[in-house]
């Protein structure tokens, strides 16, 4: 399992850190998760640029120094012949470390009959610094194994009102009213790329979205729920968890082909329009 680490390629899965590194005391570093699609960076739904901008952004916002981007860009080239799925950290200090892996097992599965979600209510599941991608994930990958210890593939988290956030790794959505809903940024979550995906396409097809907080009173409104990230792209969640109840929903609506469509190339909605 090769990895490219600060400018070249190294065999193996150990890295050498030093003890009083950041990256390792602090899990100080941040970084991105893209999917490569046709083995090109280029491709419009690898989205290359959006994930070399959530990189800059983030750098710049912690007054750290900037990558190598031609280094990085080579190590990506490198691992994507092997991998279609690329994670790409930086450091404090400006060296990066990208490691490759493949798709999730039983994803196409997951994308059609859908998966269970646990409600991550009460722990220590908060995430911090959420509008950022940094290498302190604790209290996610805490959440999400809690999820998996009830059975379920994804955790929901939570923000102190107890309104819904998003998944452990990927954002919401909802269908109710016959109209998607997704959480505000604001609320305190992750805004990802996928997301950002999502909300452009929709923009462009004048399909409206509301982003508003998910109270109590909107929950049981929902129709449909559903996951996305840059990975798995959407997947459905039929059954929610939560303390002793339980919250069932439609895994094959068809307003999901909607949002299916925004990982589809060439969009078949652009084709027909043309």
């Amino acid at each position: 399992m090769p990895y490219w680490f600060n400018g070249h390629l190294h065999p193996g899965d150990r890295i050498d850190l030093g003890i009083h590194d950041p990256a390792f005391l602090y899990g100080a570093t941040v970084f991105t998760t893209l999917r490569v699609y046709d083995q090109s960076l280029d491709h419009p739904l690898t989205q290359w640029s959006a994930h070399q901008h959530r990189l800059q952004q983030t750098l710049t916002d912690f007054h750290w120094p900037a990558p190598d981007w031609a280094q990085v860009r080579r190590g990506a080239e490198h691992l994507k012949r092997n991998y279609p799925v690329l994670r790409i950290a930086c450091l404090p200090d400006s060296r990066e470390l990208i490691t490759g892996r493949p798709l999730p097992t039983h994803l196409a599965t997951r994308q059609t009959k859908g998966i269970t979600a646990w409600v991550a209510q009460s722990g220590p599941y908060h995430r911090g610094l959420p509008q950022y991608k940094t290498g302190n994930y604790l209290g996610s990958w805490l959440a999400l194994q809690a999820a998996q210890a009830q059975a379920a593939k994804e955790a929901i988290l939570v923000n102190n009102a107890g309104d819904w956030l998003e998944t452990s790794t990927g954002n919401l959505w909802g269908w109710a009213r016959g109209q998607w809903w997704t959480p505000p940024w604001q609320a305190g979550l992750l805004p990802g790329i996928a997301r950002q995906q999502v909300l452009d396409h929709f923009h462009r097809l004048g399909i409206p979205v509301h982003t508003q907080p998910w109270t109590r009173p909107l929950i049981p409104t929902l129709e449909v729920l559903a996951y996305t990230n840059g990975v798995v792209q959407v997947v459905p969640i039929h059954t929610v968890l939560e303390d002793q109840s339980r919250l069932e929903f439609d895994p094959q609506h068809s307003c999901l082909g909607e949002l299916r469509a925004v990982f589809q190339w060439p969009n078949p909605r652009k084709l027909k329009d043309q």
